[in-house]
């Protein structure tokens, strides 16, 4: 368990103590507080916010849009280690019914907020519709610890939270380069950050491996690592990053490229496991190396983004909720339910179907990336301000699911 607690007290409490100072400062001084958000640390920058013809880098975009492409990576290695490597999370049939409820616990939200949407009337649905992928975000962190104390650590529906996390993780950037582009669309450079990630995976990897073949002692490769560290990759991390901007995705993403081409491990331990502590591929190495970074990016992240009045609540809030509170266990239950029975993939060894309303209640804790979505679906306003406010509020869901754990009488199995 202390595992768990020291991957919330490293990536998510300053989270929280940045998100809690920027909802008591904006209902305090919005004004000071939006002026703080919004400060121009360079006009006339190469990197910023388009605004009458020249860029403007802004605290509130060196924020999103830059440092949290740190964020945004670590969160791509967990999921490129969970596809690739051996024993790794999402590989085999023991990843198909996860998910199933995974495709469930997006396609469900998305139902319910774009359908009540709908039935609340049409102005209502142009002014929310684009932020339909708010309520399909799972905040891993908090989740896999409720996730815990609900089921208990031995219990085999925490493992299949964590794939269906993870999973949704990795959904959840493809929709965000998808679906929430920056700008307007300039494909062209994105042949810059592939081509960037290409070339060091190439000369930096590949080449070096290449030329130690048959020699177990490793000399090139080993020169390489002595030479550079990861020079090369964070060089190539500039450039694919410079490549998303310019290209129209959000730039937030443009390290995903580099991740696959940095050297990793040879199998997978999982993100929370203590074993992945005494790994030293250049991966996990660099890993650990952003883990105080991607502390302080998040707690400016909460800082720049939750800061909305309790006034602002609106429709989009409760669609976001409904979305999550609603959609999530709804989705997870009917096609994990479709993936066990009919298409007899069957579920772990000791969990019952109904414990799949309870892993939806506990998926449908949102936060930090449906807080993200949030700022880059809708304009800053009272739109986004009420889907913020709705983010915040998936907090809520952990009450829910303790609540629901009691009433679907999940059996705690500790290990």
């Amino acid at each position: 368990m202390y595992r768990v607690w020291g991957f919330l007290t490293d990536y998510s409490l300053l989270l929280i103590l940045g998100a809690l100072i920027a909802l008591v400062w904006a209902n305090i001084d919005y004004s000071s507080y939006h002026h703080f958000v919004e400060f121009k640390i360079w006009d006339h920058a190469p990197i910023g916010h388009l605004h009458d013809g020249h860029r403007t880098l802004t605290l509130h975009y060196l924020v999103n849009d830059v440092l949290m492409a740190l964020f945004f990576a670590i969160a791509a290695k967990e999921v490129w280690e969970a596809v690739v490597l051996k024993n790794g999370s999402l590989r085999g049939k023991k990843a198909a019914t996860p998910l199933f409820a995974t495709a469930g616990g997006m396609f469900g939200p998305i139902g319910v907020y774009l359908g009540l949407a709908l039935i609340m009337g049409s102005d209502t649905y142009n002014a929310v519709a684009n932020g339909w992928a708010i309520p399909t975000a799972t905040d891993i962190a908090f989740s896999y610890l409720v996730g815990r104390l609900v089921f208990g650590a031995g219990h085999p529906a925490v493992r299949f939270l964590l794939l269906l996390a993870i999973a949704d993780d990795a959904a959840g950037l493809i929709i965000l380069a998808i679906f929430y582009p920056s700008g307007d669309l300039a494909p062209q450079w994105l042949f810059v950050s592939f081509g960037a990630a290409l070339a060091v995976f190439v000369f930096a990897n590949w080449l070096p491996r290449r030329l130690d073949r048959g020699n177990q002692a490793r000399p090139n490769s080993t020169a390489m690592r002595k030479l550079f560290g990861g020079l090369p990759y964070i060089i190539a991390g500039c450039i694919s990053w410079y490549g998303f901007m310019r290209s129209g995705l959000h730039p937030a993403l443009g390290l995903l490229p580099i991740v696959p081409a940095i050297p990793h491990a040879d199998r997978a331990f999982g993100i929370f496991s203590q074993a992945e502590t005494h790994l030293h591929d250049l991966l996990n190495v660099m890993e650990h190396a952003l883990k105080y970074p991607v502390e302080v990016v998040l707690f400016f992240f909460g800082l720049c983004n939750a800061g909305v009045q309790l006034s602002s609540m609106g429709d989009a809030t409760w669609l976001v909720l409904a979305g999550l509170i609603i959609g999530k266990p709804v989705g997870i239950l009917i096609f994990g339910w479709v993936a066990a029975m009919p298409l007899k993939l069957g579920i772990p060894e000791g969990m019952r179907i109904i414990d799949l309303i309870v892993i939806g209640c506990v998926a449908a804790i949102g936060f930090t990336v449906s807080l993200f979505v949030a700022s880059v679906a809708f304009e800053a306003g009272p739109v986004q301000d009420a889907a913020k406010m709705g983010a915040l509020f998936s907090f809520g869901a952990a009450a829910i699911s303790i609540i629901a754990g009691k009433v679907c009488r999940v059996e705690k199995r500790n290990l």
